[in-house]
């Protein structure tokens, strides 16, 4: 799969779903969202994370950056699509661990994955309220204990990855950082409908929601003259 460096983070540009599954199932790595926020404002210890591991086009932007860069094939890989198409391809085969949101979130999210994909063999999971050193251990020797093939952690960027990367250090998996996509999954958070995912303003109906994302985004504008093939 080909893949080229932007604004200092590598970027993998999968032309398939297909292809991205085959990969996730043969290569044990972390699995980091990239969109334009991430793209203008990493810093270097987020880009060495994501430049360690398999950095993929999560928002339009960085679709948009890799085709500058000549990736004309290249796809969107939405993460908050991707976890439940790697449940519901593997869920038969793999093991499982989930870790994010509060208590009642993870258990509703848990509950709705064993009442949706019958048999799903998830080995343990917990909140992603870890306060302390010693809650981090704890949960990193749990997971080296049960060894499980994927770990899903929903908690925001970039404070998952960096577990994630702890994580990784002790026991080889796949890991994918999820950040709100519990709730999107149990309905506690609406996604924007099909028709804004489908014409790539999935961003501005989120700005209609929360208009305090403004702060956030107001970062795509200078993205958008200096990496993208948008012309403003």
């Amino acid at each position: 799969m080909n893949s080229e460096i932007i604004n200092g983070i590598k970027i993998y540009a999968p032309k398939s779903k297909n292809e991205f599954l085959n990969y996730v199932s043969h290569n044990k790595q972390i699995l980091v969202a990239v969109n334009a926020e991430k793209i203008m404002m990493s810093n270097r210890e987020a880009k060495y994370v994501i430049n360690r591991n398999f950095g993929y086009p999560d928002g339009i932007g960085a679709v948009w950056s890799l085709k500058r860069k000549g990736c004309s094939d290249v796809i969107k890989i939405a993460g908050c699509d991707l976890w439940l198409e790697i449940i519901a391809k593997y869920y038969c085969t793999k093991s499982f661990y989930l870790v994010g949101g509060n208590q009642n979130v993870i258990e509703k999210t848990v509950k709705q994955l064993k009442n949706e994909f019958l048999g799903i063999n998830i080995l343990n999971f917990r909140n992603g309220y870890i306060e302390s050193e010693n809650e981090t251990k704890n949960l990193i020797q749990d997971i080296k204990k049960l060894k499980p093939d994927f770990v899903f952690v929903a908690m925001g960027s970039p404070k998952q990855e960096f577990l994630m990367q702890a994580m990784q250090l002790e026991h080889e998996a796949t890991y994918q950082g999820l950040g709100g996509s519990f709730d999107v999954y149990i309905g506690n958070i609406n996604r924007a409908p099909k028709f804004w995912i489908r014409t790539n303003l999935e961003w501005a109906y989120r700005l209609i929601k929360e208009p305090l994302r403004i702060k956030r985004q107001i970062t795509y504008i200078p993205f958008l003259i200096k990496f993208s093939n948008v012309q403003l």
